[in-house]
């Protein structure tokens, strides 16, 4: 080992792209770990051999029984053991939270070691508002799940952030400039890699842009934040509710647009139901 650790939960950050991203101290922990519990051996085995790196890899991802996680309990108990993604920071967007508090009930020591994140290096690349943001993780793959977690964080005076893959997100763009009509959105992909990309715009000008230019790669998905007090004007309005009654009764679409725009929703209500 090229460095002597003490036992204990190590949570080490990958690069999301260029592995010259790695940390000098992430290379020294994966050296010096009696094993690596990752998502994919293939993937995290790419980089442990571009570091030249002979590590004891263990399987540790969605799927993974109670059984696996506290045989991984007991090596941390006894000696060092890191957590790696398949990219960038464990535990966002990942399962390995249940991993981490079971070694903090179990009174087991945890160290995370700060890098690469998407989401942080999609933010800083957009131009959006960034002093406040809230990321949400994956929007559902299903059409009325994806409207209602839209509708639900639209009031949030911040910039949301999503991650997104490349076959839904014409379908999340499409839901986006229908329930949160007006909003500045962005798409950041290939992040840290030779064809980084990230294109500002309404929902529908990068809809059509993607629907010309199929995208690849993983992809994070934003959307800044609502306007500080102009309301949307009638027509917006009404495309709101239009789109919301496809899925919901009056009562609900109404309490949903309520949520995106702050107006009332006795009257979102009575509006609904004439349209309808």
């Amino acid at each position: 080992m090229a460095t002597s650790l003490e036992p204990g939960l190590y949570i080490v950050a990958t690069p999301i792209g260029n592995l010259g991203d790695i940390t000098p101290r992430a290379a020294e922990i994966l050296r010096g770990v009696a094993a690596i519990a990752c998502e994919d051996t293939r993937v995290t085995g790419k980089l442990l051999h571009h570091l030249e790196i002979d590590a004891r890899m263990i399987r540790y991802d969605d799927h993974a029984s109670e059984a696996t996680r506290d045989y991984l309990l007991g090596i941390a108990a006894q000696q060092p053991l890191a957590l790696v993604s398949d990219a960038g920071t464990p535990l966002i967007s990942d399962p390995g939270y249940q991993l981490v508090r079971a070694a903090r009930e179990q009174g087991i020591t945890v160290t995370s070691l700060p890098g690469p994140s998407a989401a942080v290096v999609a933010l800083t690349l957009a131009g959006l508002p960034s002093d406040r943001f809230l990321f949400a993780g994956f929007l559902p793959a299903k059409d009325k799940g994806r409207r209602e977690v839209l509708a639900e964080l639209g009031g949030v005076r911040a910039t949301l952030v999503f991650y997104e893959t490349a076959p839904r997100l014409l379908d999340s763009l499409a839901a986006i400039g229908e329930v949160l009509a007006g909003r500045e959105v962005a798409v950041a992909r290939e992040l840290t890699k030779r064809f980084e990309e990230c294109r500002t715009g309404t929902a529908a000008e990068l809809a059509a842009h993607y629907a010309a230019h199929p995208p690849k790669g993983e992809i994070v998905l934003l959307v800044g934040p609502p306007g500080e007090a102009a309301a949307p004007d009638e027509a917006d309005v009404d495309a709101m509710l239009r789109a919301a009654l496809q899925s919901e009764k009056p009562s609900q679409a109404a309490a949903q647009v309520a949520r995106a725009t702050g107006l009332d929703r006795k009257a979102l209500y009575a509006r609904a139901l004439e349209l309808k």
